[in-house]
């Protein structure tokens, strides 16, 4: 087996397990051990993988503060909100998640006429002058780190209303982890949101494939239309046409 396919062989083995030690990987591909530990060391060299005791697991995203986050991937998120704003007509019903991408929805919608559910403490000040977004807020505890309100109280709020469109954000997402988060506080609500929406839009730029959050919210199967920046590799393209997902690139 050529080493570079080998190394791809390994970094996907320990995706879709989580996690995987030396001896095991030794005696699924069939190598020694030291060949494992140098194509091992390769991995955590590229920061694709992460050491642990005894062999290697992916690499969990934490969760970061929300003007962190802000300042990464700025152009590449510009790309995609705007792709994604084109969805939105006036007179729509929409959800707007509290990620980092999603909010910069704003510029793009604010002239529409529509109306907003949010659990964005950014996104609801930003409305403020603008009379016709209806906003309503969902309520909760706030979580200074994502700048959100999350563990909503009264989650029947939302069983009185059909929402057309929802617009998520992800910590990362892979094949076999599905779409993930890193706050606990809001994954009760994303999990609802997802079920109530008649179509989820999934906005995520090429650093969160292949990546980890502490929980999972949705299958990467509930998600009608995936919003990224570059072509995904070509597992989660077969994985989007057989799931009849639409992928949009928007650049």
């Amino acid at each position: 087996m050529i080493k570079e396919k080998r190394i791809k062989k390994i970094h996907d083995y320990v995706v879709e397990q989580h996690s995987a030690s030396l001896d095991e990987l030794v005696s699924v591909f069939d190598v020694s051990k030291n060949t494992i530990r140098r194509d091992v060391q390769t991995l955590v060299e590229r920061g694709d993988l992460k050491k642990v005791y005894g062999g290697v697991s992916v690499i969990h995203k934490k969760l970061e503060s929300f003007q962190d986050r802000k300042t990464r991937n700025q152009e590449q998120k510009a790309s995609i909100v705007k792709k994604a704003a084109n969805f939105v007509k006036d007179g729509d019903i929409i959800f707007i998640d509290s990620g980092t991408t999603t909010i910069e929805m704003f510029d793009y919608i604010k002239e529409k006429s529509l109306t907003i559910f949010t659990n964005s403490m950014e996104f609801i000040v930003r409305a403020l002058p603008f009379e016709q977004l209806n906003v309503i807020s969902i309520g909760g505890v706030l979580d200074r780190k994502t700048d959100s309100f999350g563990n909503p109280l009264n989650l029947d709020l939302l069983s009185n209303y059909n929402i057309k469109k929802a617009f998520m954000a992800s910590t990362g997402i892979s094949l076999s982890s599905g779409v993930t988060n890193a706050s606990p506080l809001e994954s009760e609500l994303k999990k609802l949101i997802v079920k109530k929406s008649a179509e989820v839009y999934l906005l995520v730029d090429h650093d969160k494939f292949d990546k980890y959050g502490l929980m999972t919210y949705c299958g990467l199967d509930e998600i009608d239309y995936l919003i990224t920046d570059r072509d995904p590799k070509p597992s989660y393209q077969e994985f989007a046409k057989k799931n009849t997902i639409r992928l949009v690139i928007s650049t």
